[in-house]
């Protein structure tokens, strides 16, 4: 290994090429964090330049101002070819190099006074001979596959159909603007003439920029030293690691890996991947975050987010053998991927999907998503019904701890350990096992709670304020459904439904008695009002219109004459604007009155329904 500080007219004067592997991640630093800083430091040293010239100071003392470290491996060349080197790392810092230095050429060049520092920069951008032209050798840098088509078309001063859409081309844009900015300004605080601007620039960006360039030798391991390494302000993602490790492995096994490239990584490019997205109290990117889930459920073990790469890498290993038991693991990597993605941007219309919406996003418990894979995998050939029977009972699990307020820290652990108990299962009776798994839990936290347990809490339970309204809401659906099926009826629930509260939380207004309640019926009723029993789904315009009305229509022309609906109490209006079951029956056995009592007894009704909609552990397993 071969360490040295070079600026750029020693770094690309020579007829040379600095390839990025296909496999590296594309260009990803931005104006905030890299682009400004860095022109803020071009200019600084500029600015210092002119200061010492005017004054007649020797311009050799001024110090350089260093970039990064790039590590380079050399590549064979042919007599007359370019000198080549493959980009180990420092690609994102090379590539805004070459940005920065060609859009000071593209605007010195248009300024016509200036040509012959333009053709000195454009010395270190590409390679003039010939027989390079219009070749990709013609370029000191050649960017991974990604960025190649802005990259050329950014050097080139041709935008293509996207327009700047490139973080490629932002950056080339952003340099330019910056330049012109800078050269053509009057104000008095920018120093120099617009000639002595241009004399600054062009020393700077040859001469004051320092990076160190780490040439490997063949003794060098040029992974672990990519691993080992830091990349200034935009930290690698595991993913970016794994894909440099997989590629890299590749390489060695004389594979395509630009086959690869575009048939089994090209969709981990797209940004959505590299978004990032709340996992529990983090950010993560989603690639990141899939490739947790998808260790989990491969290794059926515990893998921490420290972890994702050398566990990773543990288990590739055992199938980067040969190149076509690499292509088997790409394979199962995008198949699972594929699905992945569908589950998290298509509301779900089977057992799979609904199971992702309920639980994973509504109920925010993204720890299931292994489990999920697992049955949903094509990799596996989990019978749907199958599937079913394991996601039926997860989320009753789900369910029915959420509304006893049970822990779900352990969650975790338990996911791992169902994944072990079907590790060596036949995919026909995956489901069964996963059930008889769960059901079997007898930790305080993890039992699947039985229907004695839940009939006998929810009733004394307060719901409202204690469990979030949108996991309410999907227990009052489920309950909804149930009496529906009870009645045969199919009228499907549309438009958002929101949760109300039968005795309203208002009901000093119109619901007080006579004489007035004790402080401790008072007491009684603020606690009963929030229990399930008291909650219903109404639409949203017929929730506005609810409000705190009194019961019956008799009162209601009593205590607000002049109100809207006059006349019209909330048992009316329920029955008259709502098609939902849990309403009709309300209206039909309370038509004088609703009461403390009343909702207690809803509350036991609604429990059993809980029950019965998402059914509990086999009796003989409690």
């Amino acid at each position: 290994m071969k360490a040295e500080a070079l600026a750029p007219r020693a770094l690309f004067d020579v007829t040379v090429q600095y390839e990025v592997p296909v496999y590296q991640r594309p260009y990803v630093w931005n104006e905030d964090n890299q682009w400004s800083p860095l022109w803020e430091d071009v200019r600084r040293l500029a600015d210092r330049l002119i200061t010492a010239r005017r004054q007649n100071a020797p311009v050799d003392e001024e110090s350089a101002h260093f970039l990064g470290a790039v590590v380079l491996k050399s590549k064979s060349a042919f007599s007359g070819d370019v000198v080549r080197y493959e980009v180990v790392d420092g690609q994102q810092r090379l590539t805004t190099l070459q940005l920065l230095l060609d859009a000071a050429r593209a605007e010195l060049e248009d300024r016509n006074d200036f040509k012959d520092e333009a053709e000195a920069l454009a010395e270190l951008t590409t390679n003039k001979a010939r027989r390079f032209q219009g070749t990709e050798k013609q370029f000191k840098l050649w960017p991974s596959r990604g960025d190649r088509e802005a990259f050329v078309a950014a050097m080139s001063g041709a935008v293509p159909g996207g327009g700047d859409d490139h973080r490629v081309l932002e950056a080339h844009h952003y340099f330019r603007s910056e330049i012109a900015q800078w050269l053509s300004a009057t104000d008095p605080d920018t120093l120099g003439s617009t000639e002595e601007r241009v004399a600054a620039l062009t020393d700077v960006l040859e001469t004051k920029l320092q990076v160190v360039s780490i040439n490997l030798d063949g003794s060098d391991d040029d992974q672990l030293i990519f691993e080992t390494l830091n990349d200034r302000g935009t930290p690698l993602l595991k993913a970016d690691l794994i894909k440099n490790w997989v590629f890299s492995r590749g390489d060695e096994l004389n594979a395509d890996v630009e086959k690869w490239a575009d048939t089994y990584w090209v969709d981990f490019e797209d940004d959505w991947w590299r978004e990032e997205v709340s996992q529990g109290r983090h950010l993560r990117s989603r690639i990141d975050t899939f490739l947790q889930y998808w260790l989990t459920m491969r290794t059926s073990a515990e893998v921490l987010t420290d972890d994702v790469f050398a566990r990773f890498r543990q288990y590739g290993a055992k199938m980067m053998t040969s190149g076509e038991e690499a292509e088997q693991l790409l394979q199962q990597l995008q198949s699972d991927s594929l699905l992945y993605r569908k589950l998290s941007t298509q509301s779900g219309t089977d057992a799979v999907g609904r199971f992702y919406d309920t639980v994973v996003g509504t109920f925010e418990l993204a720890t299931f998503v292994p489990l999920l894979m697992r049955l949903a995998s094509s990799a596996f050939n989990v019978p749907p019904k199958q599937a079913a029977v394991a996601l039926d009972a997860m989320e009753s699990w789900v369910v029915r701890r959420t509304l006893l307020r049970l822990t779900m820290k352990d969650v975790n652990k338990m996911v791992v350990s169902l994944l072990q108990s079907v590790r060596d299962c036949e995919d026909k009776v995956v489901g069964d096992r996963l059930k008889s798994e769960l059901a079997g839990q007898k930790a305080n936290t993890r039992y699947w709670p039985g229907d004695k347990e839940v009939t006998d809490r929810i009733p004394t339970l307060r719901m409202y304020g204690n469990i979030r309204q949108n996991r309410l809401r999907v227990v009052l659906q489920g309950v909804e459904q149930q009496l529906r099926t009870e009645r045969h009826e199919s009228v499907a629930m549309q438009g958002t439904l929101d949760i109300e509260h039968v005795f309203p939380q208002g009901w000093r207004r119109h619901w007080e008695t006579d004489p007035p309640r004790t402080e401790e019926e008072e007491a009684e009723v603020e606690y009963e009002l929030n229990c399930l029993g008291n909650l219903t789904l109404v639409t949203n315009k017929l929730n506005g219109s609810l409000s705190n009305r009194p019961w019956t229509d008799e009162d209601a022309a009593r205590v607000d004459p002049d109100g809207p609906n006059p006349g019209i109490g909330k048992r009316s209006l329920l029955n008259k604007f709502s098609l939902m079951v849990l309403n009709k029956e309300i209206v039909e056995d309370h038509p004088d009155e609703w009461t403390v009592t009343d909702i207690r007894a809803r509350s036991s009704h609604l429990a059993r329904k809980v029950c019965q909609a998402w059914p509990g552990p086999p009796i003989a397993d409690m």
